[in-house]
């Protein structure tokens, strides 16, 4: 086969002519787009003699919320209300729930199993125990997120959280952290399992790893039912009455201020020993403020944080309050498990300001922070002998009058001194069950999850001997 190639010049130059031509307007084109964006930008930045400049709104709002003299106290302020209204606006539903779940289907589930003949032990463990832990973590812990998050979901939405990363920025980098470290820290307010999570937002591993292991210095909401109820009943009797809940107020505000502190001493440390390495500069494209999409916040907040959390929080409150039914019901020669316990660490728990039985109550409530409370209660009547409280060995409970919960705590031996470590314990101690198996889902590491596991408990135990000792010299 003969191929022949055509050449035909006037063919030739019209290809080439059309080329240019289309090459022509394509470059005109983009210098015409460039000048345009230049003018828009030149508009809303460059004021000319005689002319206004155009009013910014985000602009105005960042001059504001980002400014060295007023953005940490907008940000305080705008925090401080997030948790105020999370506090206060749980506590009914809490109630309701709990009167649901403890007051009415509980006695229902005891009054079945007996009408069915159902033994004993295996009734006490499975309602008693099972069914019990899990109705205080739902009760507890589900009303203050079903309203934390949707708050900070909509703050993230209006845009403002990227703002707080920006000022929080060159505090972390001076201690080796990444600003968003303040996002992953205020998210653990609300879980510590979901400020894990969010430390996905950190791109340097090294960086992202000291946002995981610091998030526990967060108060989370299982923790503070237990700052409140401790800091009204030993720190709010230090002064008149009525300056008691102010007193206690600023007790509660001064540990989660004291946990922000030891969140950056530790990020330091971490910083400079096993995650050494300098802050990774970051640039923090500040998105316009937009109205939050409601619906879409719900969706995020509720089914994927609020249930997610609250999920893996029943999966482990279960087997919780079983153990905890056992420790109190399974006796050797006459005494309980629980109490053996008790009796041995009670000396070591006493001299670093608490007792056996908060030691005891933290290890078999690992896996929520919510049934701690209940479960030193219980704990408490157990080794007390008191009567007329509680509903039997093992059965967690509260009591709905603060004078009466002050009456039993000062009958198993409290002092100030044991309100005041307790409430440093629930700040240092170690990770929920549900945080602690996040973290390893985050990290994929056991070195890691034992070291955020392990690093609270030895700083709360130092910390509470620090303060016993001083306390001893001192009064």
């Amino acid at each position: 086969m003969k191929i022949e190639t055509i050449h035909d010049n006037s063919i030739i130059a019209t290809a080439n002519k059309l080329r240019w031509e289309v090459g022509d307007y394509f470059h005109d084109s983009l210098i015409e787009s460039i000048y345009k964006e230049a003018e828009v930008i030149s508009n809303k930045v460059v004021t000319t003699e005689g002319k206004k400049s155009q009013f910014d709104f985000d602009k105005f709002i960042d001059q504001i919320v980002t400014n060295k003299w007023t953005g940490f106290p907008i940000m305080f302020l705008l925090l401080a209300s997030v948790f105020w209204i999370t506090i206060i606006g749980a506590n009914y539903p809490s109630g309701l729930i709990a009167s649901v779940l403890v007051d009415t289907i509980h006695p229902f589930l005891k009054n079945l199993a007996s009408s069915i003949n159902i033994p004993w032990y295996i009734n006490g463990v499975l309602i008693d125990g099972g069914y019990l832990a899990m109705a205080w973590v739902v009760s507890v812990m589900l009303p203050p997120m079903a309203i934390f998050f949707p708050m900070f979901t909509l703050l993230e939405d209006f845009g403002y959280l990227p703002r707080v990363a920006f000022n929080m920025d060159n505090i972390y980098r001076r201690v080796g952290a990444h600003g968003k470290q303040a996002l992953t820290m205020t998210m653990g307010f609300g879980c510590n399992a979901a400020g894990v999570i969010a430390a996905r937002i950190i791109d340097s591993p090294r960086e992202r790893l000291i946002a995981i292991i610091t998030n526990n210095f967060s108060l989370c909401n299982g923790r503070w039912p237990t700052q409140i109820l401790i800091a009204t009943i030993f720190i709010g009797n230090l002064v008149p009455p009525i300056y008691g809940g102010i007193a206690s107020a600023a007790a509660v505000v001064s540990v989660a201020l004291l946990g922000i502190f030891f969140s950056l001493v530790v990020s330091w440390s971490l910083s400079k020993t096993v995650l050494k390495g300098e802050a990774s500069a970051f640039s923090l494209e500040l998105p316009p403020y937009r109205p939050p999409r409601i619906l879409q916040t719900l969706y995020t907040s509720l089914i994927d944080r609020t249930l997610f959390v609250l999920w893996r929080a029943i999966v482990f409150a279960i087997p919780a309050g079983i153990v905890i039914w056992l420790v109190a019901n399974v006796n050797i020669q006459g005494i309980s498990l629980a109490e053996y316990f008790i009796r041995f660490v009670d000396p070591f728990a006493l001299f670093i300001g608490l007792n056996g039985v908060i030691i005891l109550a933290y290890v078999i409530a690992i896996p929520a922070n919510e049934i701690v409370i209940p479960t030193v209660l219980m704990l408490t009547v157990l080794v007390t002998g008191v009567t007329g409280v509680g509903s039997g060995s093992g059965v967690m409970f509260e009591l709905n009058n603060i004078d009466d919960v002050s009456m039993l705590l000062k009958a198993g031996g409290w002092t100030t001194l044991t309100g005041i470590n307790l409430m440093l314990f629930s700040l240092l101690h170690n990770p929920c069950s549900t945080t602690i198996f996040t973290i390893y889902k985050e990290t994929k590491s056991w070195k890691w999850t034992l070291l955020a596991t392990l690093l609270p408990i030895m700083m709360g135990i130092t910390i509470c001997l620090l303060v016993a000792q001083l306390w001893r010299i001192f009064t």
